[in-house]
């Protein structure tokens, strides 16, 4: 092979150490250890693994393989050997692909793409193409995950990469990554609606409305919302909606006002498409407040339109906001009520719970308010503010009147989710609630965040990890959202990247107890015992649960072998296990039977666990730390027991065509005949529901027979037209007096911007230069 040029398919990996240069420019000795260390491990591992050393060039190595397989078996080992002693930060990359070798040196198609995937990367990580990924599938023990699609240099389309998600293996964050990621047109964040009414009390008003547009355009299947956490992450701030848009990797942009006066309320609206920021809407409504709902109704079903219009098709339903109540007052209640729960706090949350009760006072049936104050309760509950049993309770009470009166509400089957879970220990129909959360709105954040919750602790890492970048893409910036992310990371081990956003979380909210929670555990596997006797001694005492502060001490010292401290905490746990609330400190007696070898107790008590449907069993028994325990053929057998999902699934309805292949033809004559002989882009009012209207068709289907058989979204497809006849006027010379602007409305354009975009997008042109030519 060395002396003839060959072509041929083969896996090529590309590997960089990262930060080697800077490295050797601060301490030239480390740097050569590190490379040597580097070599050594890779010319070994590609002889287990039949890969080809072709290139060493500085701190960077090309390498090819028969097998894809192979080729990512060999990444695996390397990053786990190089982890070992003085760790060295590798990247890896790999593809499938032509290659051509030359007798001096490599190159085609393969050896760019890989090389391409290589330079995007972090330190620890193996990144894959879409088409290596393909020859994966059938393999149990390489898991992997998608990462997005992104755009690379010299690369015509956006590629889907891929990340290894084995143990120990790093799984970067998309947002890492140095590709630029292909942002989804048919993406929007909604920011906070100024309160431009004289009364700064009326900020929880404006703040409503914005939730509300928010929580109707979720409803839209094919559109993702940015969740409110995120949407009001940027209240008050003055930062360009360029920045805005790439922060949260939206296309569009929805901000606005909203100013009260008695019972008149006016509305402003305006979409912004991110990318060149670029203002392509605007309305003003002016209305009656007793008229809240239809006004919603309204804006959120015109906003829809719009970016259909400008983004491409998704079908719209003939409402998306229901009238709640009968009662303004009580729906002012539910307002104000979410507007202190939103604050995550003990005072703020028995203010909310006073309002959700006084909204129910007038109307019992307003299912916001009985879902608000169900989740109020929960919140109670779970910080330790009220008793598990009471809090809990009433949250189910809560949620099941809520859901006779609809049983559509997307937070309803979250909380019963919840419920499944915490209370019956019941992993099947905790699932089942959580996935009828999120067929109903997708969009909904908290059970994206909590699926990826349940499929981590059954064991099912890509499928976690699918639904934790849904909810990452959803809500980026939510403290919850990232705290998930943190839990992922240290279930799959990677325990100083899960420390690294733990301590991040708590920076941003320091009473943060979940967050505690998983940061001593991570403290614990990183061997850092001494730092979790110690945890507790500061202020996060009086915030932690006495049982979770007596586990995590009494796991430290048995790890560190003090047999004396262990016997003495671990006696301690035992009795605080006994209390009426001792469940958590029952939990941790497991965690150390595990690590200090009783098996047999360990697995008595899971037995004993399943048999009292314990609130923490499923938590505790996927944990990393009772590792020792999971190569008993007893483990894979509960675990089948307890996470029992029903596999089974519903037939699944066949999606009706929206238009059959002779409505295709006879609607696509009708549309293009209307367009030639009526011209309605003449009107710069059209809209696509008035055109649909104008030859009888309903406004989804007239969106889809655009974009799927025209190949263009509504306002391409009418601008279009708009532009072709202005440059016929613009060459008549009768029309010699008129202004460009003015030829411009007469083409059908109400808007400068949108006539100088969309011309020099048809034509490459401005319109000055079309006239000069």
């Amino acid at each position: 092979m060395k002396n003839q040029k060959t072509r041929r398919l083969a896996a090529v990996m590309f590997t960089d150490i990262v930060g080697y240069t800077a490295l050797m420019q601060q301490d030239e000795k480390a740097a050569v250890r590190i490379r040597a260390h580097h070599r050594e491990e890779f010319q070994q591992n590609h002889k287990t693994y039949n890969g080809e050393i072709v290139q060493y060039f500085g701190d960077g190595t090309l390498s090819v393989f028969q097998s894809g397989v192979e080729a990512v078996q060999c990444a695996i080992a390397l990053q786990k050997s190089l982890q070992k002693g003085e760790p060295v930060p590798l990247r890896i990359g790999l593809h499938v692909g032509d290659i051509v070798f030359d007798g001096t040196e490599i190159y085609g198609d393969g050896v760019n793409f890989a090389s391409r995937i290589e330079s995007m990367g972090v330190a620890g990580a193996i990144l894959l193409s879409e088409k290596l990924n393909d020859e994966l599938k059938n393999h149990k023990d390489i898991s992997t995950v998608s990462l997005g699609h992104f755009e690379l240099k010299n690369i015509s389309q956006p590629v889907e990469v891929f990340a290894v998600a084995n143990d120990g293996i790093i799984i970067p964050e998309a947002s890492q990554l140095k590709g630029k990621q292909k942002t989804n047109d048919k993406t929007i964040a909604v920011l906070p609606f100024v309160n431009m009414s004289t009364s700064e009390e009326n900020e929880y008003f404006s703040d409503g409305i914005t939730e509300e547009i928010i929580n109707a355009l979720a409803k839209i299947k094919s559109l993702k919302v940015t969740s409110r956490t995120s949407s009001f992450f940027f209240k008050n701030k003055n930062i360009p909606i360029k920045q805005i848009g790439k922060e949260l990797n939206v296309s569009a942009i929805l901000e606005g006002s909203v100013r009260r006066s008695g019972d008149l309320v006016r509305i402003t609206a305006q979409l912004i498409q991110t990318k060149d920021d670029f203002h392509f809407w605007s309305e003003t409504w002016d209305r009656k407040l007793e008229n809240i709902f239809e006004i919603q109704d309204e804006v959120s079903l015109l906003i829809a339109d719009k970016l259909r219009e400008h983004f491409g098709h998704f079908e719209i339903q003939e409402h998306l906001v229901k009238k709640q109540t009968d009662s303004i007052d009580a729906y002012e209640y539910s307002l104000k009520a979410k507007f202190h729960s939103n604050k995550w706090n003990l005072e703020d949350m028995q203010i909310a719970i006073s309002l959700y009760q006084k909204a129910l006072e007038l109307d019992p049936n307003h299912t916001k308010s009985l879902v608000g104050l169900a989740d109020a309760y929960s919140f109670m509950a779970t910080c330790g503010f009220m008793s598990f049993e009471e809090g809990w309770g009433k949250t189910a009470q809560l949620i099941n009147q809520a859901l006779q009166i609809d049983d559509q509400l997307p937070g309803a089957y979250h909380q019963l989710a919840n419920l499944s879970f915490f209370t019956a220990c019941d992993f099947n129909q905790s699932y089942k609630h959580n996935k009828k959360a999120i067929e109903i709105n997708p969009n909904y954040v908290e059970a994206q965040q909590f699926m990826s919750f349940l499929y981590i602790l059954s064991g099912e890492k890509e499928k976690s990890r699918q639904h934790l970048d849904i909810a990452l893409s959803i809500d980026p910036l939510s403290q919850e959202t990232l705290f998930f992310s943190a839990y992922l990371d240290y279930m799959l081990e990677n325990y100083s990247k899960s420390l690294e956003q733990l301590n991040s979380c708590l920076k941003a909210n320091p009473k943060n107890i979940p967050a505690h929670a998983v940061t001593y555990l991570c403290l614990l596997k990183l061997e850092r015992y001494d730092e979790v006797i110690h945890y507790f001694d500061g202020e996060f005492s009086d915030i932690v649960i006495l049982g979770e502060k007596t586990g995590a001490i009494a796991l430290a010292y048995a790890l560190k072998k003090d047999q004396a401290n262990t016997a003495k905490y671990l006696n301690l746990l035992i009795e605080q296990s006994k209390e009426p609330d001792g469940f958590t400190a029952d939990s941790y007696l497991f965690m150390m039977y595990a690590i200090m070898s009783e098996t047999e107790k360990a697995f008595e008590w899971i037995r004993q666990g399943i048999e009292n449907k314990s609130s923490l069993l499923m938590l505790r028994f996927a944990d990393p730390m009772v590792n020792a325990i999971k190569d008993d053929p007893r483990y894979a057998e509960y675990q089948k027991v307890i996470f029992n999902l029903d596999s089974t699934s519903p037939k699944t309805k066949k999606k009706k065509e929206i238009l059959n292949e002779g409505e295709i033809a006879s609607y696509s004559k009708r549309l293009l005949d209307h367009i030639q002989v009526e011209k309605p882009y003449l009107d710069p009012n059209l809209s696509l529901r008035s055109l649909a209207n104008q030859i009888d068709i309903h406004p989804n289907q007239l969106s889809w027979l655009i974009n799927d058989q025209l190949g263009k979204n509504f306002n391409e497809f009418i601008n279009h037209y708009r532009v072709e006849t202005f440059k016929q006027i613009a060459k008549d010379p009768k029309n010699s007096h008129v202004t460009l602007i003015g030829l411009a409305y007469d083409s059908g354009f109400n808007s400068k911007t949108v006539f100088n975009t969309y011309f020099k997008k048809e034509t490459g042109l401005t319109p000055k230069q079309f006239l000069k030519q």
